[in-house]
């Protein structure tokens, strides 16, 4: 029994004792892809703005 209750005990102390973690994760990666994209998105906007006009224009004509 005391076998028993040992396990236990090491198991819970195991499962509940802090975990020393890096908390940053991985920021910066992530600035990396938002700021892409959002250059992705300005570049395509500057370049195909009259097209993606016309595309909308029709579309929503097309509903009414």
């Amino acid at each position: 029994m005391e076998h028993i209750s040992l396990a236990i005990t090491r198991l819970y102390l195991a499962l509940s004792a802090p975990r020393v973690r890096d908390e940053r994760g991985d920021v910066p990666g992530w600035v990396m892809i938002t700021v892409m994209t959002a250059g992705l998105v300005g570049v395509i906007t500057v370049v195909a703005r009259s097209q993606l006009q016309a595309m909308l224009t029709s579309a929503l004509n097309q509903v009414q």
